[in-house]
């Protein structure tokens, strides 16, 4: 079983940068495939970005290529979404999640769930 506890959310002017971070516990956390999601208020949870086990590749939605970067350390247990030229329609819960292959992930099946964090871009 993999827990993950999301953190780094926040408030942030427009153009500005947040780096959020997803601290995993469990054995075999190195088998997970790892991404975001964001929900808005009135929205959809919808995909942002996922990284394959070894970090050999990355995935990410077109409102955020180029601005946003998920990382990943396997030695901490850690996963991150590096978020630069943030804007507020950027605005949303951000959740951590990790399930088996991109493909899934990319389709929202997902194994564990963070509790989310809050990020907030103002004009």
């Amino acid at each position: 079983q993999v827990q993950l506890v999301e953190s780094g959310g926040g408030l942030v002017q427009a153009g500005g940068s947040l780096r959020l971070s997803c601290a995993a516990s469990g054995r075999t956390f190195t088998s997970y495939v790892m991404g975001w999601f964001r929900q808005a208020p009135g929205k959809e949870r919808a995909v942002v970005t996922a990284i394959g086990w070894s970090a050999d590749s990355t995935w990410y939605a077109d409102s955020v290529k180029g601005r946003f970067t998920i990382s990943r350390d396997n030695a901490k247990n850690m996963v991150y979404l590096q978020m630069n030229s943030l804007k507020p329609e950027d605005t949303a819960v951000y959740y951590c999640a990790a399930t088996s292959t991109v493909a899934a992930l990319i389709r929202n099946v997902i194994n564990y769930w963070g509790q989310g964090t809050q990020v907030t871009v103002s004009s």
